[in-house]
Protein backbone atom coordinates (compact mmCIF):
# COMPACT_ATOMS: atom_id res chain seq x y z
CA UNK A 1 0.00 0.00 0.00
CA UNK A 2 1.26 3.45 -0.92
CA UNK A 3 0.19 6.92 0.17
CA UNK A 4 -0.35 9.16 -2.84
CA UNK A 5 -1.33 12.80 -3.26
CA UNK A 6 -3.04 13.48 -6.61
CA UNK A 7 -3.38 17.06 -7.84
CA UNK A 8 -5.69 17.98 -10.72
CA UNK A 9 -5.18 21.31 -12.48
CA UNK A 10 -7.83 23.55 -14.00
CA UNK A 11 -7.88 21.91 -17.43
CA UNK A 12 -8.27 18.49 -15.79
CA UNK A 13 -11.41 19.65 -13.94
CA UNK A 14 -12.67 22.17 -16.53
CA UNK A 15 -16.23 20.81 -16.56
CA UNK A 16 -18.35 18.09 -15.00
CA UNK A 17 -17.28 15.43 -17.51
CA UNK A 18 -13.61 16.14 -16.83
CA UNK A 19 -14.19 16.02 -13.08
CA UNK A 20 -15.80 12.60 -13.54
CA UNK A 21 -12.79 11.53 -15.61
CA UNK A 22 -10.39 12.75 -12.90
CA UNK A 23 -12.41 10.83 -10.31
CA UNK A 24 -11.79 7.63 -12.28
CA UNK A 25 -8.01 8.21 -11.93
CA UNK A 26 -8.54 8.50 -8.17
CA UNK A 27 -10.64 5.33 -8.06
CA UNK A 28 -7.88 3.34 -9.79
CA UNK A 29 -5.48 4.15 -6.96
CA UNK A 30 -8.10 3.38 -4.32
CA UNK A 31 -8.89 0.05 -6.00
CA UNK A 32 -5.16 -0.75 -5.93
CA UNK A 33 -5.31 -0.45 -2.14
CA UNK A 34 -3.55 2.92 -1.87
CA UNK A 35 -4.34 5.80 0.47
CA UNK A 36 -5.25 8.86 -1.60
CA UNK A 37 -5.44 12.58 -0.93
CA UNK A 38 -6.73 14.70 -3.82
CA UNK A 39 -5.91 18.39 -4.31
CA UNK A 40 -7.96 20.32 -6.87
CA UNK A 41 -7.66 23.64 -8.67
CA UNK A 42 -10.60 25.78 -9.74
CA UNK A 43 -12.27 24.81 -13.00
CA UNK A 44 -10.43 26.31 -15.99
CA UNK A 45 -11.25 30.00 -16.41
CA UNK A 46 -12.99 30.32 -13.05
CA UNK A 47 -10.20 32.11 -11.20
CA UNK A 48 -9.79 34.67 -13.99
CA UNK A 49 -13.53 35.33 -13.91
CA UNK A 50 -13.49 35.79 -10.12
CA UNK A 51 -10.51 38.13 -10.30
CA UNK A 52 -12.30 40.11 -13.03
CA UNK A 53 -15.37 40.52 -10.84
CA UNK A 54 -13.24 41.79 -7.94
CA UNK A 55 -11.48 44.33 -10.14
CA UNK A 56 -14.77 45.44 -11.67
CA UNK A 57 -16.04 46.32 -8.19
CA UNK A 58 -12.85 48.13 -7.19
CA UNK A 59 -9.39 47.96 -8.79
CA UNK A 60 -7.92 49.02 -5.42
CA UNK A 61 -9.66 46.21 -3.57
CA UNK A 62 -8.98 44.95 -0.05
CA UNK A 63 -6.74 41.89 -0.41
CA UNK A 64 -8.58 40.06 2.38
CA UNK A 65 -11.84 40.23 0.44
CA UNK A 66 -10.03 39.40 -2.82
CA UNK A 67 -8.94 36.12 -1.23
CA UNK A 68 -12.44 35.40 0.09
CA UNK A 69 -13.81 35.68 -3.45
CA UNK A 70 -11.00 34.06 -5.44
CA UNK A 71 -10.68 31.04 -3.12
CA UNK A 72 -14.28 30.05 -3.85
CA UNK A 73 -13.35 28.45 -7.18
CA UNK A 74 -11.47 25.61 -5.50
CA UNK A 75 -14.28 25.12 -2.99
CA UNK A 76 -16.71 24.33 -5.82
CA UNK A 77 -14.32 21.88 -7.48
CA UNK A 78 -13.57 20.06 -4.21
CA UNK A 79 -17.26 19.50 -3.54
CA UNK A 80 -17.92 18.31 -7.09
CA UNK A 81 -14.93 15.94 -6.98
CA UNK A 82 -16.19 14.40 -3.72
CA UNK A 83 -19.63 13.95 -5.30
CA UNK A 84 -18.11 12.34 -8.40
CA UNK A 85 -16.20 9.90 -6.19
CA UNK A 86 -19.38 9.05 -4.28
CA UNK A 87 -21.01 8.28 -7.62
CA UNK A 88 -18.23 5.76 -8.31
CA UNK A 89 -18.72 4.11 -4.93
CA UNK A 90 -15.63 5.70 -3.37
CA UNK A 91 -16.03 7.18 0.11
CA UNK A 92 -14.74 10.78 0.13
CA UNK A 93 -15.18 14.16 1.77
CA UNK A 94 -14.10 17.65 0.78
CA UNK A 95 -11.92 19.92 2.90
CA UNK A 96 -11.28 23.65 2.63
CA UNK A 97 -7.91 25.10 3.58
CA UNK A 98 -9.20 26.64 6.81
CA UNK A 99 -10.91 23.41 7.87
CA UNK A 100 -7.75 21.28 7.88
CA UNK A 101 -6.25 23.86 8.64
CA UNK A 102 -3.40 24.89 6.35
CA UNK A 103 -1.71 27.72 8.23
CA UNK A 104 -0.13 30.52 6.17
CA UNK A 105 1.35 33.93 6.78
CA UNK A 106 -0.87 37.00 6.35
CA UNK A 107 0.33 38.08 2.89
CA UNK A 108 -3.04 37.95 1.15
CA UNK A 109 -2.95 37.07 -2.54
CA UNK A 110 0.44 35.35 -2.35
CA UNK A 111 0.60 33.73 1.07
CA UNK A 112 3.26 31.22 2.09
CA UNK A 113 2.38 27.97 3.88
CA UNK A 114 3.83 27.85 7.40
CA UNK A 115 2.38 24.59 8.74
CA UNK A 116 -0.33 22.01 8.11
CA UNK A 117 -2.35 20.11 10.71
CA UNK A 118 -2.90 16.61 9.32
CA UNK A 119 -4.96 14.90 12.05
CA UNK A 120 -8.27 15.22 10.18
CA UNK A 121 -6.83 13.91 6.93
CA UNK A 122 -5.07 11.05 8.75
CA UNK A 123 -8.45 10.17 10.26
CA UNK A 124 -9.99 10.06 6.78
CA UNK A 125 -7.20 7.84 5.47
CA UNK A 126 -7.52 5.48 8.42
CA UNK A 127 -11.22 5.13 7.58
CA UNK A 128 -10.34 4.30 3.91
CA UNK A 129 -11.81 7.63 2.88
CA UNK A 130 -10.38 9.91 0.17
CA UNK A 131 -9.68 13.44 1.41
CA UNK A 132 -10.40 16.02 -1.31
CA UNK A 133 -8.62 19.28 -0.49
CA UNK A 134 -9.19 22.69 -2.04
CA UNK A 135 -5.82 23.77 -3.39
CA UNK A 136 -4.49 27.34 -3.55
CA UNK A 137 -5.89 28.34 -0.16
CA UNK A 138 -5.09 28.46 3.51
CA UNK A 139 -5.76 30.40 6.69
CA UNK A 140 -3.93 33.47 8.01
CA UNK A 141 -3.12 33.89 11.74
CA UNK A 142 -6.19 36.16 11.90
CA UNK A 143 -8.41 33.29 10.76
CA UNK A 144 -9.09 34.88 7.36
CA UNK A 145 -8.88 32.87 4.12
CA UNK A 146 -5.65 33.36 2.17
CA UNK A 147 -4.64 32.37 -1.35
CA UNK A 148 -1.18 31.22 -2.37
CA UNK A 149 -0.66 33.03 -5.68
CA UNK A 150 0.31 31.63 -9.06
CA UNK A 151 0.73 27.84 -9.05
CA UNK A 152 -0.77 27.70 -5.57
CA UNK A 153 -2.53 24.37 -6.02
CA UNK A 154 0.76 22.67 -6.96
CA UNK A 155 2.24 24.18 -3.80
CA UNK A 156 -0.70 22.92 -1.72
CA UNK A 157 -0.26 19.40 -3.11
CA UNK A 158 3.50 19.24 -2.51
CA UNK A 159 3.17 20.69 1.00
CA UNK A 160 0.52 18.11 1.90
CA UNK A 161 2.62 15.30 0.40
CA UNK A 162 5.59 16.40 2.50
CA UNK A 163 3.59 16.71 5.71
CA UNK A 164 1.79 13.38 5.16
CA UNK A 165 5.04 11.65 4.16
CA UNK A 166 3.43 10.52 0.91
CA UNK A 167 5.25 8.09 -1.35
CA UNK A 168 4.55 10.26 -4.39
CA UNK A 169 2.75 13.39 -5.52
CA UNK A 170 1.07 13.04 -8.93
CA UNK A 171 0.45 16.29 -10.81
CA UNK A 172 -2.26 15.73 -13.42
CA UNK A 173 -2.40 18.27 -16.22
CA UNK A 174 -3.11 18.54 -19.95
CA UNK A 175 0.36 17.33 -21.01
CA UNK A 176 1.70 13.82 -20.55
CA UNK A 177 5.03 14.69 -18.96
CA UNK A 178 8.14 16.86 -19.11
CA UNK A 179 9.68 17.28 -22.56
CA UNK A 180 13.21 18.14 -23.60
CA UNK A 181 11.77 21.41 -24.93
CA UNK A 182 8.43 22.83 -26.03
CA UNK A 183 6.97 20.20 -28.43
CA UNK A 184 4.78 22.88 -30.02
CA UNK A 185 7.97 24.46 -31.40
CA UNK A 186 10.30 21.48 -31.76
CA UNK A 187 8.47 18.50 -33.25
CA UNK A 188 11.33 16.16 -32.28
CA UNK A 189 11.12 17.00 -28.56
CA UNK A 190 11.23 13.87 -26.40
CA UNK A 191 9.28 13.10 -23.25
CA UNK A 192 11.64 12.40 -20.35
CA UNK A 193 11.09 9.34 -18.16
CA UNK A 194 12.87 11.00 -15.25
CA UNK A 195 14.40 14.37 -14.44
CA UNK A 196 16.32 15.51 -11.36
CA UNK A 197 14.83 18.06 -8.97
CA UNK A 198 17.58 20.59 -9.72
CA UNK A 199 17.09 20.26 -13.46
CA UNK A 200 13.33 20.67 -13.13
CA UNK A 201 13.81 23.71 -10.90
CA UNK A 202 16.01 25.32 -13.54
CA UNK A 203 13.56 24.36 -16.31
CA UNK A 204 10.64 25.88 -14.38
CA UNK A 205 12.50 29.06 -13.46
CA UNK A 206 13.71 29.54 -17.03
CA UNK A 207 10.27 29.42 -18.63
CA UNK A 208 8.98 25.81 -18.72
CA UNK A 209 5.41 26.16 -17.44
CA UNK A 210 4.47 22.57 -16.63
CA UNK A 211 5.38 22.99 -12.95
CA UNK A 212 5.55 26.18 -10.88
CA UNK A 213 8.99 27.05 -9.47
CA UNK A 214 7.91 27.32 -5.84
CA UNK A 215 6.34 23.85 -5.81
CA UNK A 216 9.45 22.27 -7.37
CA UNK A 217 11.69 23.94 -4.79
CA UNK A 218 9.45 22.67 -1.99
CA UNK A 219 9.50 19.15 -3.44
CA UNK A 220 13.29 19.22 -3.70
CA UNK A 221 13.75 20.51 -0.14
CA UNK A 222 11.40 17.87 1.27
CA UNK A 223 12.39 15.06 -1.13
CA UNK A 224 8.82 14.62 -2.37
CA UNK A 225 8.86 12.54 -5.56
CA UNK A 226 6.70 14.21 -8.21
CA UNK A 227 5.11 12.62 -11.24
CA UNK A 228 3.76 14.81 -14.05
CA UNK A 229 1.17 13.05 -16.20
CA UNK A 230 -1.94 13.66 -18.27
CA UNK A 231 -5.43 13.30 -16.87
CA UNK A 232 -6.62 12.44 -20.39
CA UNK A 233 -4.68 9.20 -20.84
CA UNK A 234 -3.28 6.31 -18.83
CA UNK A 235 0.24 6.74 -20.20
CA UNK A 236 3.13 6.95 -17.70
CA UNK A 237 4.40 10.45 -17.07
CA UNK A 238 7.71 11.97 -16.02
CA UNK A 239 9.11 11.35 -12.54
CA UNK A 240 10.85 14.29 -10.86
CA UNK A 241 13.16 12.85 -8.24
CA UNK A 242 16.62 12.80 -6.64
CA UNK A 243 19.55 12.75 -9.02
CA UNK A 244 20.78 9.46 -7.53
CA UNK A 245 17.55 7.75 -8.68
CA UNK A 246 18.46 8.48 -12.29
CA UNK A 247 20.68 5.73 -13.65
CA UNK A 248 21.95 7.55 -16.74
CA UNK A 249 22.35 11.32 -16.60
CA UNK A 250 22.42 13.17 -19.90
CA UNK A 251 24.85 16.03 -20.21
CA UNK A 252 21.90 18.20 -21.27
CA UNK A 253 18.33 17.28 -20.30
CA UNK A 254 16.41 20.13 -21.85
CA UNK A 255 16.22 23.51 -23.53
CA UNK A 256 13.94 26.09 -21.89
CA UNK A 257 12.94 29.52 -23.07
CA UNK A 258 11.14 32.57 -21.73
CA UNK A 259 9.48 35.34 -23.69
CA UNK A 260 8.67 37.23 -20.50
CA UNK A 261 11.98 39.11 -20.49
CA UNK A 262 12.82 42.76 -21.14
CA UNK A 263 16.32 44.20 -21.42
CA UNK A 264 17.39 47.61 -20.13
CA UNK A 265 20.74 49.29 -20.73
CA UNK A 266 21.73 52.16 -18.45
CA UNK A 267 24.30 54.08 -20.51
CA UNK A 268 27.33 56.00 -19.29
CA UNK A 269 27.08 55.46 -15.54
CA UNK A 270 30.04 56.65 -13.47
CA UNK A 271 32.39 53.70 -12.88
CA UNK A 272 32.80 53.94 -9.12
CA UNK A 273 32.21 51.69 -6.08
CA UNK A 274 28.57 51.56 -5.01
CA UNK A 275 26.99 52.45 -8.34
CA UNK A 276 25.49 48.97 -8.82
CA UNK A 277 23.96 49.09 -5.35
CA UNK A 278 22.59 52.57 -6.09
CA UNK A 279 20.85 51.24 -9.22
CA UNK A 280 19.64 47.84 -8.10
CA UNK A 281 18.81 48.63 -4.47
CA UNK A 282 15.78 50.81 -5.33
CA UNK A 283 14.59 48.16 -7.80
CA UNK A 284 14.66 45.55 -5.03
CA UNK A 285 12.83 47.99 -2.73
CA UNK A 286 10.08 48.14 -5.36
CA UNK A 287 9.87 44.30 -5.58
CA UNK A 288 11.38 44.28 -9.08
CA UNK A 289 13.41 41.13 -9.70
CA UNK A 290 16.58 41.60 -11.77
CA UNK A 291 17.85 38.54 -13.60
CA UNK A 292 20.76 38.64 -16.06
CA UNK A 293 23.36 41.41 -15.59
CA UNK A 294 26.35 42.47 -17.69
CA UNK A 295 28.64 45.49 -17.24
CA UNK A 296 30.83 47.07 -19.95
CA UNK A 297 33.45 49.54 -18.75
CA UNK A 298 34.48 52.25 -21.23
CA UNK A 299 38.03 52.39 -22.58
CA UNK A 300 38.93 55.36 -20.35
CA UNK A 301 37.57 53.60 -17.26
CA UNK A 302 35.48 56.62 -16.30
CA UNK A 303 32.01 55.32 -17.21
CA UNK A 304 30.26 52.01 -17.68
CA UNK A 305 27.11 50.64 -19.33
CA UNK A 306 24.90 48.42 -17.18
CA UNK A 307 22.67 45.96 -19.05
CA UNK A 308 20.20 43.75 -17.19
CA UNK A 309 16.86 41.98 -17.60
CA UNK A 310 13.59 42.21 -15.71
CA UNK A 311 10.19 40.63 -16.26
CA UNK A 312 8.40 42.21 -19.20
CA UNK A 313 5.48 43.12 -16.94
CA UNK A 314 7.88 45.15 -14.76
CA UNK A 315 9.47 47.12 -17.60
CA UNK A 316 7.48 50.36 -17.28
CA UNK A 317 7.79 50.38 -13.50
CA UNK A 318 11.54 49.73 -13.74
CA UNK A 319 12.03 52.66 -16.12
CA UNK A 320 10.05 54.88 -13.78
CA UNK A 321 12.23 53.93 -10.80
CA UNK A 322 15.44 54.42 -12.79
CA UNK A 323 14.34 57.83 -14.08
CA UNK A 324 13.92 58.87 -10.47
CA UNK A 325 17.60 58.00 -9.91
CA UNK A 326 18.95 60.03 -12.81
CA UNK A 327 19.85 63.01 -10.65
CA UNK A 328 21.55 61.04 -7.87
CA UNK A 329 23.21 58.18 -9.77
CA UNK A 330 23.92 60.09 -12.97
CA UNK A 331 23.67 58.37 -16.36
CA UNK A 332 23.32 59.46 -19.97
CA UNK A 333 20.34 57.42 -21.17
CA UNK A 334 18.06 54.40 -20.66
CA UNK A 335 17.60 51.98 -23.56
CA UNK A 336 14.74 49.50 -23.04
CA UNK A 337 14.16 46.51 -25.32
CA UNK A 338 11.22 44.13 -24.93
CA UNK A 339 11.96 42.24 -28.15
CA UNK A 340 14.18 39.62 -26.52
CA UNK A 341 13.92 36.01 -25.40
CA UNK A 342 15.99 34.04 -22.91
CA UNK A 343 17.10 30.57 -24.01
CA UNK A 344 18.62 28.17 -21.47
CA UNK A 345 20.47 24.88 -21.85
CA UNK A 346 20.00 22.76 -18.70
CA UNK A 347 21.55 19.51 -17.50
CA UNK A 348 23.04 17.99 -14.36
CA UNK A 349 25.76 16.45 -16.53
CA UNK A 350 27.30 19.89 -17.03
CA UNK A 351 29.03 19.48 -13.69
CA UNK A 352 31.37 16.86 -15.15
CA UNK A 353 31.47 17.72 -18.86
CA UNK A 354 33.36 20.61 -20.44
CA UNK A 355 32.37 22.41 -23.62
CA UNK A 356 28.61 22.70 -23.09
CA UNK A 357 28.62 26.50 -23.29
CA UNK A 358 31.05 26.49 -26.21
CA UNK A 359 28.71 24.25 -28.23
CA UNK A 360 25.82 26.58 -27.48
CA UNK A 361 27.72 29.66 -28.63
CA UNK A 362 29.03 27.91 -31.75
CA UNK A 363 25.58 26.62 -32.72
CA UNK A 364 23.99 30.06 -32.41
CA UNK A 365 26.85 31.74 -34.28
CA UNK A 366 26.47 29.32 -37.20
CA UNK A 367 22.83 30.44 -37.51
CA UNK A 368 23.77 34.12 -37.37
CA UNK A 369 22.16 34.60 -33.96
CA UNK A 370 23.82 37.30 -31.85
CA UNK A 371 24.12 36.75 -28.10
CA UNK A 372 23.31 39.87 -26.08
CA UNK A 373 23.74 38.68 -22.47
CA UNK A 374 25.06 35.47 -20.90
CA UNK A 375 24.49 34.00 -17.44
CA UNK A 376 25.46 30.63 -16.01
CA UNK A 377 24.96 28.36 -13.04
CA UNK A 378 26.40 24.94 -12.21
CA UNK A 379 23.85 23.15 -14.42
CA UNK A 380 22.61 25.91 -16.74
CA UNK A 381 23.78 28.30 -19.46
CA UNK A 382 21.36 31.06 -20.44
CA UNK A 383 21.65 33.58 -23.27
CA UNK A 384 19.53 36.54 -24.27
CA UNK A 385 18.82 36.83 -27.99
CA UNK A 386 16.45 38.74 -30.26
CA UNK A 387 12.94 37.33 -30.01
CA UNK A 388 12.72 36.81 -33.77
CA UNK A 389 15.30 34.02 -33.51
CA UNK A 390 13.67 32.08 -30.64
CA UNK A 391 12.29 29.16 -32.63
CA UNK A 392 15.40 28.82 -34.79
CA UNK A 393 17.59 28.78 -31.68
CA UNK A 394 15.47 26.14 -29.93
CA UNK A 395 15.49 23.77 -32.90
CA UNK A 396 19.21 24.23 -33.57
CA UNK A 397 20.25 23.70 -29.96
CA UNK A 398 17.92 20.73 -29.52
CA UNK A 399 19.64 19.03 -32.45
CA UNK A 400 23.16 20.11 -31.44
CA UNK A 401 22.85 18.47 -28.01
CA UNK A 402 21.48 15.22 -29.42
CA UNK A 403 18.00 15.62 -27.95
CA UNK A 404 15.98 14.98 -31.12
CA UNK A 405 13.72 11.94 -31.01
CA UNK A 406 14.70 9.11 -33.36
CA UNK A 407 12.62 8.97 -36.52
Amino acid sequence: MARIVQKFGGTSVADVDRIKNAARHVKREVDAGNEVVVVVSAMAGTTNQLVGWVRAINPLHATTEYDAVVASGEQVTAGLMALALHDLGVEARSWLGWQIPIHTDDVHGKAAIESIETAKIEHDLAKKRVAVVSGFQGMAPSGRITTLGRGGSDTSAVALAAELKADRCDIFTDVDGIYTTDPRIVAKAQKLDRIAFEEMLEMASQGARVLETRSVAMAMNNRVRLQVLSSFSNAPGTLVTDEDEIVENRVVSGIAYSRDEAKITVERVADRPGVAAALFGPLADNAINVDMIVQNVSADGATTDMTFTVGKADLDRTLQVLEGLRGTVGFKALKPDSGVVKVSVIGAGMRTHAGVAQLMFKTLAERGINIQVISTSEIKVSVLIAADYAELALRALHTAYGLDAAE
